[in-house]
């Protein structure tokens, strides 16, 4: 996809104008406007490929806003800028159709990586059935997961979880990130879940693979290496 289009919707005229020449440097085509009905008004027109969305805006909320765009047919990834970091919050912007949330402050390299990431990964999405990580493929239609020649025997988490890491290659993510995305939003689990199909996944594909493919960041999380990362 060459330069997506990013709206920026943010009701702070500096942070607006940060995130606007940050994204334009990283090569998106960027668009900023400072309220929830400009926003909306803003997706009629120009039909951007993500929106950067402040969850709160002086008319409405960034959910709100969501809610609206997903109604009226709206598909396209929405990324929440949140200064709160509950979980009542993150379940609430992806049960309205959300993709992904970044909480305040924030790092301009993380938001732009998060935007990168997303875009990629609605594109296989959307345009491939078989995903291609390394030494992995993964046939989104038949479930069919293979390292080199062999096809590995995968439970569906273990599935979702590692096409969670093959859409991210060579990105750390954290147990929080890894939870909100492959186990169901409201589990009430221990992280170490996370630890447990890890373990998994390396007894199953590292006796096949050149090279331990799964790779630990103590303390970040963990990170699929593919070539040279």
């Amino acid at each position: 996809m060459a330069n997506p289009k990013i709206l920026v919707v943010d009701d702070e005229p500096n942070i607006r104008d940060l995130l606007t020449t940050s994204l334009r440097f990283a090569g998106f085509a960027v668009q900023a406007v400072g309220n929830g009905a400009a926003a909306l008004s803003a997706v009629l027109k120009e039909e951007p490929d993500l929106i950067l969305l402040d969850v709160m805006l002086p008319d409405m909320s960034g959910f709100s806003v969501t809610q609206r765009l997903r109604e009226s047919g709206y598909s396209s990834p929405i990324l929440f800028l949140t200064a709160k970091d509950d979980t009542a919050d993150k379940i609430k912007g992806f049960t309205v159709g959300g993709d992904d949330y970044v909480t305040k402050p924030f790092s301009l390299d993380e938001i732009v990586a998060r935007i990168k990431a997303i875009l990629r990964r609605t594109m296989i999405e959307e345009d491939e059935a078989t995903i291609t990580a390394g030494e992995i493929s993964m046939d989104q239609d038949t479930h069919e997961v293979r390292v080199g020649d062999n096809v590995l025997d995968l439970s569906p988490t273990e599935f979702k979880l590692l096409r969670y890491m093959m859409l991210n290659p060579n990105r750390v993510l954290s147990k929080a990130q890894i939870l909100d995305h492959v186990w169901e939003y409201d589990f009430n689990g221990d992280a170490g879940i996370v630890e447990s199909y890890i373990s998994y996944l390396r007894r199953k594909i590292d006796p096949l693979a050149s090279e331990s493919l799964i790779q630990t960041k103590r303390g970040f999380g963990y990170m699929l290496r593919v070539g040279k990362a």
